[in-house]
């Protein structure tokens, strides 16, 4: 069965609507349908001399490959226009209500995955709307209990036990059982969704040294080893607590298929720094399959055609293998 994605185009000021343009120029073994603004869209199209024929989503309509320069999408009218590189908090509602209609469209299976575009979270909080990122939106649009960020790239896969917080409350938020489902989770997921029937999950510790026996913090001795133990027990391949400064040496990438950081910025430079552009950021522990670019909206580069869409391109190609997967 071919796949339905549902795209959204992110913030309108930044590259989300053109990278969703470029990538519509191609042709896909899946179905795209677009969420955004359709007059953004026409003009974006327009100043960036592409030749995607816009149109209207009929829903229901029937399921048929992307065709190359084609883009059927679901208009959302933004509340004032947009011009590129503007940011305005009267529009961030704009944002919000597309991942609320793409996720309706997944849970109800007239689409069977979302590929998400960019979303600047500065303006939607300028804008009085609580909001801390992707993860956390979706894990409540859809009651999802233990949502975990993943990145992969190739063969790195790097997850977080915690996401968008500020580091003095990272400690705080590893609690045995939180920790304990994100890594049934995420151990879950490298079965179901990248076919790994055994993985191999090395997990970091939170401080330098991972704690060095307790003399720079308890967090591994009392929280961190435990649960590693516990489910070591239960036969997971789980190695860890070890430091995160030799943690993704070529000897340990070697023997592991994922790696669990406690904090964002304690795993992602590292993947980022080798393979930016070529990552997709992929949620696990939602009841739908969900995929997006590994970058920001990049105010500075909208409406130039400078804007690289390989993340892109990356994350629509990954949501149509796990969709696929699921459709049998």
């Amino acid at each position: 069965m071919i796949p339905r994605l549902v795209i959204t185009t992110g913030e309108s000021a930044g590259v989300g609507p053109d990278i969703v343009l470029a990538n519509a120029a191609a042709s896909w073994p899946a179905q795209l349908v677009a969420v955004g603004c359709m007059e953004t869209l026409a003009a974006r199209n327009q100043a960036l001399g592409l030749n995607v024929s816009l149109a209207p989503y009929t829903s229901g309509q029937n399921i048929a490959e992307h065709r190359a320069n084609t883009l059927p999408i679901i208009n959302i009218s933004l509340h004032k226009p947009c011009t590129p590189a503007q940011l305005d908090p009267e529009n961030a509602g704009q944002v919000l209500a597309q991942l609320e209609l793409a996720t309706e469209l997944c849970r109800a299976q007239e689409c069977h995955a979302m590929v998400t575009a960019p979303v600047h979270k500065g303006i939607i909080n300028t804008a009085g709307i609580p909001f801390s990122g992707h993860t956390e939106f979706l894990a409540n649009q859809t009651s999802a209990d233990a949502p975990v960020m993943l990145l992969t790239a190739g063969t790195l896969k790097v997850a977080l036990a915690t996401t968008h917080l500020p580091l003095s409350a990272v400690p705080d938020a590893i609690t045995p059982s939180s920790l304990e489902r994100s890594l049934r989770v995420l151990a879950r997921g490298l079965r179901s969704s990248f076919g790994i029937s055994h993985p191999r999950i090395t997990v970091l510790g939170l401080n330098p040294h991972a704690g060095e026996h307790g003399h720079m913090g308890n967090e591994e001795l009392e929280v961190i080893g435990p649960v590693c133990d516990l489910l070591r027990a239960e036969g997971l391949s789980i190695k860890g607590p070890i430091s995160a400064d030799t943690a993704f040496s070529a000897a340990q990438r070697a023997t592991t298929d994922a790696y669990l950081a406690m904090f964002h910025d304690q795993g992602l430079p590292i993947i980022k720094s080798e393979r930016f552009g070529e990552i997709v950021n992929v949620t696990l522990g939602l009841p739908i399959i969900r995929t997006s670019v590994d970058h920001g909206t990049a105010l500075s580069l909208a409406g130039t055609g400078q804007a690289d869409a390989s993340s892109m391109k990356q994350a629509i190609e990954m949501a149509i293998q796990m969709a696929s997967t699921t459709l049998g």
